[in-house]
C-alpha cells in the first residue's frame, strides 16, 4: 500500500468518525451516518479495504454513542466490515443496483439477527426498524455523493 493511500484510508476512517457523531434518533445511540464514508470509499479502495474503514467507522461511531452495547460492538464492526466488503464487490462487478439491496438488507437486518439469539427477539424487532431507516439514509446520502466524487475525481469509479 502507497502513502497515498494509506492516508485516503485514514481520511475515509476520519470522514467516518465524523459521520459517527452526526446521530439518527432512532432509539439505539450508535446509529449514526457512519456508513456512509465507506460505502463513498469503493470508488477508491477494494473491497477489504472498505470493508476496514467500515469497521473502525463502527468502532468510533460506537465510541461516540457510549458503547451501549458493550463488546457486542465487535461484532458488529466484523458484520460492517464484511458488508461493506460485500458492497465494494458487487460495485467493482459492475452490480450497482444489487450493492444498495445488498447493503440495505445486509445493515439494517442480517445484522441484526444475532442479537435475536444474544439479547432477545424483542430487541431484534425494535432494531430492525431503526437500523433498516439507518441503512437507507446512509445510502441515500452516498448515492448522492458519488456522482459529485466520481466528476471531482477525474471520472474515475462508478458512481451509479
Amino acid at each position: 500500500m502507497t502513502t497515498k493511500k494509506l492516508a485516503l484510508a485514514a481520511l475515509f476512517i476520519s470522514l467516518s468518525a465524523i459521520g459517527g457523531m452526526i446521530k439518527i434518533p432512532l432509539g439505539i445511540a450508535s446509529i449514526a451516518l457512519d456508513a456512509t464514508p465507506a460505502l463513498v470509499a469503493v470508488l477508491f479502495f477494494s473491497a477489504p479495504l472498505v470493508g476496514t474503514i467500515a469497521a473502525f467507522g463502527h468502532l468510533i461511531s460506537a465510541l461516540f454513542g457510549g458503547m451501549p452495547l458493550g463488546p457486542f460492538h465487535l461484532m458488529i464492526a466484523i458484520e460492517m466490515g464484511i458488508i461493506l466488503w460485500l458492497f465494494a464487490k458487487l460495485h467493482h462487478a459492475g452490480k450497482h443496483r444489487l450493492k444498495w439491496v445488498a447493503f440495505i438488507i445486509g445493515n439494517g437486518v442480517v445484522a441484526a439477527l444475532p442479537f435475536y439469539f444474544l439479547l432477545s427477539p424483542a430487541f431484534f424487532y425494535a432494531a430492525v426498524p431503526a437500523l433498516l431507516i439507518a441503512s437507507l439514509i446512509n445510502a441515500a446520502v452516498a448515492a448522492l455523493l458519488l456522482p459529485y466524487i466520481v466528476k471531482a475525481s477525474g471520472g474515475s469509479g462508478h458512481a451509479s
